[in-house]
């Protein structure tokens, strides 16, 4: 079958390296794509979020599968969109409806829907400019550090945690009164802070059966020590370590069964990932966040580590028939680590050339910001490159991929040398 991923990322390149392996696959698009993805598939120049350029791709290319990679098409339909069209109906896309991406839409509707199905998570309360006043006080009866979240999607960056409480006040009234993130922030969710370690656990879904792929952590903060400015991600490793068959089974009867059965419950069409956020506080796990996609870079740690076809996994999703999957894992710990351009999440410069593919050996290298130029590969975003590798344990794994970050080399070039530093 012919079949088109969306997106531009390491998420997008990681998705079109397994799905390329299949015997299943005839064509493979990818849009917009990157100077990674060029190479194992047809890249085309159009926006994820323009529905009516990606109708006129997929008819005129056959496509019989959509795999949705970003949140913003999510969000704002795609699969509604798809559903509702005649001419789109028959094609299976891989991605859940409007109504089940506002769990990662919008930050209230999530909490909302963890209380329904009684999912343990912070305890919160939602603001609007006109309850400004209250979310003030609402801060003051909180215990420091205090937790700010943005209602609706804002890049990754609509979550502030704060130590001190005038400084909340003022950030609160930054979001709300003068619109710190634009729409995203007209309403604000405030929580309790968590104090653990975080971890990241994925569900592929067909809306009613479910198979959870391999756990992940990621590391956000742009500098050693989990220190600086949050990212989109600095690396991330699989599986991790502290999760044992007790913790998984928590996980799983507290918060995976009850999320599927919630959306079962209020009848939400669901066909694809679910991506939660977690937080071991003691022994007990807590939900963060919901994603309705696969994060990046956790995507290229865990896709990797799939053995089964992935089409066919997909397939099953479409016909509602996960059940029938038994999937195969690598029992090797994979460890990814991001290569990024300088100044990255603030200002930072594109265009700079990368040298030094041919002499990598023994990792798998996902292109997130690049494009080609003249035949040269050159960085067009903030994250760049993610180096994966395999390895008994998380260890051997990230010792692989740094000895490949050292042979390749872009002009300010960065990554994080101490992955993993809290799991050992």
């Amino acid at each position: 079958m012919n079949i088109l991923i969306l997106g531009s990322g390491g998420r997008e390149h990681t998705f079109a390296y397994k799905i390329s392996q299949s015997p299943k696959c005839d064509k493979l698009f990818v849009a917009p794509g990157n100077a990674g993805t060029a190479k194992i598939a047809n890249n085309i120049a159009l926006k994820v979020t323009d529905f009516e350029a990606v109708k006129a791709l997929v008819l005129r290319e056959n496509i019989e599968m959509l795999v949705v990679g970003p949140e913003d098409p999510l969000v704002l339909g795609i699969q509604d969109f798809f559903a509702e069209d005649e001419a789109l109906k028959n094609v299976a896309v891989i991605g859940p409806s409007k109504r089940g991406a506002l769990l990662e839409g919008s930050k209230e509707r999530a909490k909302e829907f963890m209380a329904m199905n009684n999912i343990p998570t912070a305890a919160y309360q939602s603001f609007t400019k006109k309850s400004l006043d209250a979310g003030k006080r609402f801060l003051e009866s909180l215990q420091p550090p205090y937790v700010l979240k943005a209602d609706g999607l804002a890049a990754g960056k609509g979550v502030l945690i704060l130590k001190d409480l005038e400084e909340a006040k003022t950030e609160l009234e930054n979001m709300l009164a003068h619109e710190k993130f634009g729409e995203a922030s007209a309403t604000v969710v405030i929580e309790e802070f968590l104090d653990g370690i975080e971890l990241s656990v994925f569900v592929l879904t067909d809306g009613k059966n479910y198979i959870t792929l391999p756990t992940a952590k990621d590391y956000k903060r742009i500098g050693e020590g989990d220190t600086g400015l949050n990212t989109g991600g600095m690396g991330a490793i699989s599986p991790v370590p502290f999760v044992d068959a007790d913790l998984m089974r928590k996980i799983e009867n507290r918060i995976i069964k009850p999320t599927i059965d919630g959306l079962k419950r209020d009848k939400i069409t669901y066909q694809g990932f679910v991506f939660i956020g977690l937080i071991k506080v003691g022994e007990d796990p807590f939900v963060i966040e919901y994603n309705v996609r696969m994060g990046d870079p956790e995507t290229e740690v865990v896709l990797p580590r799939i053995e089964s076809d992935l089409v066919e996994i997909f397939e099953k999703v479409s016909e509602g028939k996960l059940n029938e999957v038994k999937l195969q894992l690598k029992a090797e710990s994979a460890a990814t680590v991001m290569l990024v351009s300088g100044g990255y999440p603030e200002a930072y410069e594109k265009g700079k050339e990368i040298t030094g593919f041919e002499n990598v050996e023994d990792s798998i290298v996902f292109h997130a910001g690049t494009s080609e130029e003249n035949g040269k590969i050159k960085t067009s975003g903030g994250r760049v490159l993610a180096i994966t590798s395999f390895g008994n344990d998380f260890e051997q794994a990230l010792k692989k991929s740094y000895l490949n970050a050292d042979k390749l080399h872009f002009d300010k070039m960065y990554f994080r040398k101490d992955l993993g530093f809290d799991l050992s």
